[in-house]
């Protein structure tokens, strides 16, 4: 195979793979496509487009854990993983059984914040195919990375000055400064996703990448 060839492959299975999650999400959140979405979630899965579902609360998480992926060489979309962001804890039930040896039969694994815990594991998920992070990943990476290097971060995305001024508000004032750091991250749409990536890369980089994403990592 030419490396044009090899290019053109993985883009497609990359393309294959982004389909099934999508349908996968669109099955799994029901409505009126839920039917259609099952389908075509099953027939890429009987395809051999994925072999490994990775369970996660919401888009940072996906997007951390395909950061710290792309900073150790790996790419998931080429071998089969898909990281499927469920909208919350709450929803991992219906995942395993339509996921699991139940429904499509992928390998599960899983991350989830402390207090979820209790969901996974009426789930039927097995505690050593999950990850926790304490108390979530905001807080994971926060405290691997330390202040300093999370408000560099910050100073590169353009966000420092507005932390600056979250700071100073009131209801923040008293808190430690990592607490207003975790806080900040959730105030609005999007940011949470952006630096799950973005610290999660300086994690890599520093090569203090928080323990709950790396376990996860080396076993899918």
């Amino acid at each position: 195979m030419t490396e044009t060839s090899r290019t053109r492959a993985g883009e497609q299975q990359a393309e294959a793979l982004l389909r099934f999650e999508r349908a996968a999400r669109s099955w799994l959140n029901g409505g009126a496509a839920a039917t259609a979405a099952a389908a075509e979630a099953r027939g890429l899965t009987e395809a051999g487009v994925v072999t490994t579902a990775v369970l996660v609360e919401g888009d940072s998480d996906r997007a951390a854990l395909q950061a710290l992926a792309e900073s150790n060489g790996r790419d998931l979309g080429d071998e089969r993983v898909a990281v499927l962001p469920m909208g919350g804890a709450m929803s991992i039930r219906r995942y395993v059984e339509a996921l699991g040896s139940r429904g499509l039969d992928l390998e599960l694994h899983g991350l989830c914040d402390q207090g979820e815990v209790r969901f996974f594991e009426r789930a039927g998920m097995r505690a050593s195919a999950f990850e926790i992070c304490d108390p979530d990943l905001e807080g994971e990476l926060i405290r691997a990375l330390g202040l300093d290097a999370a408000e560099q971060v910050l100073d590169e995305q353009g966000d420092l000055r507005l932390f600056r001024t979250f700071q100073r508000q009131p209801a923040q004032r008293e808190r430690p400064a990592e607490q207003q750091l975790h806080r900040f991250l959730g105030t609005t749409s999007g940011r949470k996703e952006q630096y799950g990536r973005e610290l999660a890369l300086r994690a890599a980089a520093d090569a203090v990448a928080p323990a709950p994403l790396r376990r996860l990592l080396a076993a899918v």
